[in-house]
């Protein structure tokens, strides 16, 4: 008869190493699938616009208050739901998030003019801005601290990759061989089979196994306005506030300005905007995870320096189509770099446990609504009473706003903060599998 040995604390710790590695991969796999079905699901109207107009019978400012009402629900959402992710765990909010957004988005296949579609649209920003903070949690719960920047890179890069990048481009496919109601039906079955397989794999850690990703290390209970009292939080909804006002404002008016003021015709500026997904991607991949190794706010402040420089000699340059993809795709993957960081690792590693998800929703929340919502607005006041080569320079002095800021953020890498300290960082002590 086979007895098998007693595990010994020799035996013992390489497969408990074995299991955590194991569980990061599948966390961090299916959190970044999620973020992804975000992008998508997020995205997925830009292309089929011209269509839907045709069809639903809508004009330029439906069109306005479709986009508007997708992000001020999920700014909200994300606001007010980070805290209930810290009091009943991150998974509980995750899996019904997913399903949420996956079947609304389906659902809007079935919209009959602009009221349904606002309001598909709306509660389907609710279950997104639930899952994003909560997401990011749950990626750095199941990273080792060495690795948060990396796997949060990882999770984050998904959304610009197929919402900005292969979303226009299947969907344009798509279009040739069915209607666009089933096209929303269609991106809902892959939601749908990562939430199921996110109820299978996530955990449900206790505060104590979730302290160590932070540097405060703190488990105790705190109340959820207490999260302003950690200086990395009130700095970050600032640095929010001005990477998506950039963000949003290229997004927006830099189009126009190929068109309009550069005389470009559609063709060359859709290939100019491709930049954007695919820049935002490899940024999002590359530097947070070198952040781990060298520092969030290293990696931030030459961040913030890239996007500046990219810009301004983008804004300096003519009618140019390869230089102009070129210093738009390193601004964006800049830029993206900036945003991965600030709503995830130099957030939720400021704060006590209980707060991580609340820190991360603060952020993103405030972030959305009123960067997201007032700098575009303020963008098109002054391109239509000074010219849009004029409103477009606006995301130049947000980049050095937002630079400002990070220059006062408390440093969180792990590394850093262990080398500071004359301690040794211990590369595989994350999660406790």
């Amino acid at each position: 008869m086979n007895v098998t040995p007693p595990l010994t604390p020799s035996t013992a710790a390489p497969l408990q190493v074995e299991s955590s590695k194991s569980y990061e991969w599948k966390a961090v796999t299916l959190m970044a699938l999620g973020m992804g079905l975000v992008g998508i699901d997020r995205f997925l109207i830009v292309p089929l616009m011209p269509v839907l107009m045709r069809d639903l019978k809508l004009d330029y400012q439906d069109l306005g208050h479709i986009t508007g009402a997708l992000a001020l629900a999920w700014g909200l959402s994300a606001l007010l739901t980070g805290n209930l992710s810290d009091r009943i765990g991150f998974k509980r909010v995750i899996v019904p998030a997913m399903v949420g957004f996956s079947l609304l988005a389906g659902l809007g296949g079935l919209a009959t003019g602009v009221g349904s579609l606002i309001a598909i649209r709306a509660f389907m920003g609710v279950a997104e801005g639930a899952f994003t903070p909560a997401s990011i949690i749950a990626t750095m719960d199941a990273s080792p601290p060495s690795r948060h920047g990396r796997n949060v890179g990882i999770q984050q890069m998904m959304p610009a990759l197929l919402g900005l990048g292969l979303t226009p481009i299947v969907v344009t496919q798509l279009l040739k061989v069915m209607n666009w109601p089933w096209i929303f039906l269609l991106v809902a079955f892959p939601g749908l089979i990562v939430a199921f397989l996110a109820q299978r794999v996530l955990r449900r850690p206790s505060p104590v196994e979730i302290a160590k990703h932070t540097a405060t290390h703190d488990a105790a209970h705190h109340r959820w306005y207490e999260v302003f009292r950690y200086r990395n939080v009130p700095l970050g909804i600032i640095c929010m506030l001005c990477w998506l006002a950039c963000q949003i404002v290229i997004a927006a008016l830099f189009p126009n300005y190929l068109v309009d003021y550069l005389h470009l015709d559609i063709q060359q500026m859709g290939f100019i905007l491709s930049s954007l997904g695919f820049g935002g991607a490899i940024g999002a991949l590359v530097l947070p995870a070198l952040s781990d190794r060298v520092g969030r706010k290293p990696v931030m402040l030459a961040s913030a320096a890239g996007v500046f420089l990219s810009l301004w000699i983008f804004l300096r340059t003519g009618a140019s189509p390869v230089a102009l993809f070129i210093c738009l795709m390193i601004a964006m993957g800049c830029l993206y770099s900036l945003i991965t960081l600030t709503v995830g690792p130099v957030a939720a590693e400021a704060v006590p446990v209980q707060l991580m998800s609340t820190a991360s929703g603060m952020i993103i929340g405030i972030g959305e609504v009123f960067g997201g919502g007032v700098a575009p607005a303020y963008a098109g006041y002054l391109a239509k009473h000074f010219g849009i080569e004029h409103a477009v320079t606006m995301p130049l002095w947000t980049i050095c706003a937002g630079a400002i800021a990070v220059a006062a953020l408390k440093e969180t890498a792990p590394a850093r903060i262990f080398n500071k300290r004359g301690i040794e960082s211990e590369e595989n002590g994350g999660n406790g599998g």
